[in-house]
Formats: structure tokens, C-alpha cells, sequence
């Protein structure tokens, strides 16, 4: 399978990475350029011994968080403009869209690591990725869950 198939195969993970870190649509955009050609620019590094799928977690997470540095350096007040509301949620999105709010308010790593545990990542494919050890993935896994429950306490009944 060649480099493309493989994006196309996995280009998921790119969407939910970006989406995870980035709120605005013109964000989620720029970011999701920027991982293609973080993608592309280090394929050539891609030495097989994990599946493409965790390498490309690994390349999209490192890649969200350093422009999300960029972004906070650079930003100053942001204009807030009126929007149009958006239509009605089904039930299952208003509560997809409470977790992913809750999930944003996480420690960058923490927020990778649920990221990934959210996907059934095993904890090994996890601490291959976010460069932890699997125990501390587990110790952080057990610890986040616990302050996701505290996020979400009032907001999911």
C-alpha cells in the first residue's frame, strides 16, 4: 500500500486530532494542512516497526500541539463574532459534543491520551505514541477518567 492509501485509510485519526484540539473550522483546516505535510515531510522515517496507524497518531498529536503553541503565541483578544445557532442536536451529538467540551479542558497530554483510549487503543500502542510508560498511561487513564466524571457530574442526566 502506498503512502497515499494509507493517508486515505487512516485520515480519520487527522479529523479527530483535529478536531479534539482546534474549535474554529478555519483551525481545524490549518491544522489538518499542516499534518498532511508533517505526514508527508516524515514518511520517509516510517521504519514499519509500529502499525501506520499508531505512527500517524503519534505525527497528528505532535503536530496539533505544536501549532496550538504557535497559536497562543501569536494571539492576541480574539474577535468574537455573532453566529448563526446551529440546528438542533440529536441527543447522541449533544452528548458527544459535552464530552468532547469536557475532554478540551484536559492537560494537553491527558487530552491525547483519552483521545486514544477513546479509539481502544491498547495502553502499550498508547505509550508508544505519547512517549509515557504503559503504567503511567494507566495511572493517567484512571486519574482522567476521574476528572472527566467530576467535568461531567451535572452536564450528561
Amino acid at each position: 500500500m502506498d503512502f497515499l492509501d494509507q493517508i486515505n485509510a487512516n485520515i480519520g485519526i487527522a479529523h479527530k486530532v483535529s478536531n479534539i484540539y482546534f474549535r474554529d473550522s478555519p483551525d481545524r483546516d490549518d491544522v489538518m494542512q499542516e499534518m498532511m505535510y508533517q505526514l508527508w515531510r516524515s514518511h520517509k522515517n516510517f521504519d514499519g516497526r509500529s502499525k501506520f496507524s499508531t505512527w500517524m497518531y503519534s505525527v497528528c498529536l505532535n503536530t496539533a500541539l505544536t501549532y496550538r503553541r504557535r497559536i497562543r503565541k501569536s494571539e492576541s483578544l480574539s474577535n468574537k463574532h455573532n453566529q448563526i445557532p446551529a440546528s438542533p442536536k440529536s441527543d447522541k451529538e449533544e452528548v458527544t459534543e459535552i464530552l468532547s467540551q469536557a475532554i478540551s479542558k484536559l492537560s494537553e497530554v491527558n487530552k491525547a491520551i483519552m483521545l486514544l483510549y477513546l479509539e481502544d487503543m491498547s495502553y502499550e500502542e498508547i505509550a508508544e505514541i505519547t512517549g509515557l510508560t504503559r503504567s503511567n498511561v494507566s495511572v493517567r487513564i484512571m486519574r482522567t477518567k476521574k476528572e472527566l466524571e467530576s467535568l461531567l457530574k451535572d452536564k450528561i442526566l
